[in-house]
């Protein structure tokens, strides 16, 4: 395969220690391939000053680019920052914690020489914690319910990517984003390369329960509408059980099995139908609230610094 130049983008966020060691080992691997390459690291406005660790190592070598943004906007939103900044052919993205080994790279590289425009790794065994993969776990059997996609647990953000499928990537402007939800719906050629998952170099995720919940929400309320229609067919369901609760009420009235007539069924029907009610409405106000965010058209996220970028970039 002729040589080309190679961006990988990374996210940087809590790994002001990890950053060095992020970049060695990036540079000695893809030493191996080409010398034309970059890296890119995006600092999504990391508390402990990750930037500062990028900035040494941007001093160090002009291969290494930094973008720092002025808040934070979240991983998928700092991949797509570090997506729209790459001028590779070949773009990797990978996660900055060297959980996804800069080792892989030349594997995932040889195996796009065989005609594909993509290649997504895939950890043959996950070395996250029980309660992560517990997690990871329920969220991709939800979302493959509520979207019709096909989810695996063991492919996430790691990958080589062609130019032309980051760029269709980046042509779809939803607010929310998911990097892997987003490359589902572009389509192109793609396989899978098992490889090796390494435990976390230092510190812990920065994903709390709540950020993996509203990570859940915002994709499967980007990617399907089918919660809408199971409130539907609920909604049957309740309709249909409340005309054999009629049924039941009028045949056991005309018996004479009721004694105090109407209070135990009306109680009941008004907290399950307002419950059912507020379901719909909440259901019906999370689509809202996309829409509402997405109309606003505010950028998906804010520059505050570069470095190493020609003034053109």
């Amino acid at each position: 395969m002729p040589q080309s130049l190679i961006s990988v983008v990374s996210p940087v966020y809590r790994a002001k220690s990890i950053v060095p060691e992020l970049v060695r080992r990036i540079v000695l691997t893809l030493s191996e391939i080409t010398e034309d390459f970059e890296i890119i690291l995006v600092e999504d406005g990391c508390p402990e000053n990750s930037w500062e660790a990028i900035a040494k190592e941007c001093e160090k070598d002009n291969r290494v680019k930094g973008v720092k943004l002025s808040r934070n906007f979240g991983q998928h939103y700092a991949i797509t920052a570090g997506l729209e900044a790459s001028s590779g052919e070949w773009i990797v993205v990978m996660d900055c914690d060297l959980q996804d080994q800069p080792e892989e790279i030349p594997q995932l590289y040889q195996k796009v020489s065989e005609g594909f425009d993509f290649i997504q790794a895939r950890r043959v065994s996950r070395k996250d914690k029980w309660v992560k993969r517990m997690t990871s776990g329920l969220f991709h059997s939800v979302y493959k319910y509520f979207s019709g996609f096909k989810s695996d647990q063991s492919v996430a953000n790691f990958g080589i990517y062609h130019q032309k499928v980051i760029q269709a990537v980046l042509e779809m402007r939803e607010f929310s984003r998911s990097f892997p939800s987003l490359l589902q719906q572009v389509g192109f050629n793609g396989s899978f390369v098992d490889v090796e998952h390494a435990s976390r170099f230092n510190g812990e995720s920065s994903y709390s329960w709540s950020k993996l919940i509203n990570l859940s929400l915002d994709v499967i309320l980007s990617n399907s509408n089918k919660p809408l229609k199971l409130t539907v067919k609920f909604g049957f369901l309740i309709s249909f059980i409340s005309f054999l609760l009629a049924i039941y009420n009028l045949t056991a009235h005309l018996s004479g099995l009721i004694k105090v007539p109407g209070y135990t069924s009306t109680i009941f029907s008004i907290w399950f139908v307002g419950g059912l009610i507020l379901l719909v409405l909440g259901v019906l106000g999370l689509y809202i609230g996309k829409i509402f965010d997405q109309v606003k058209e505010r950028p998906l996220y804010i520059v505050s610094k570069k470095m190493n970028f020609n003034e053109s970039d």
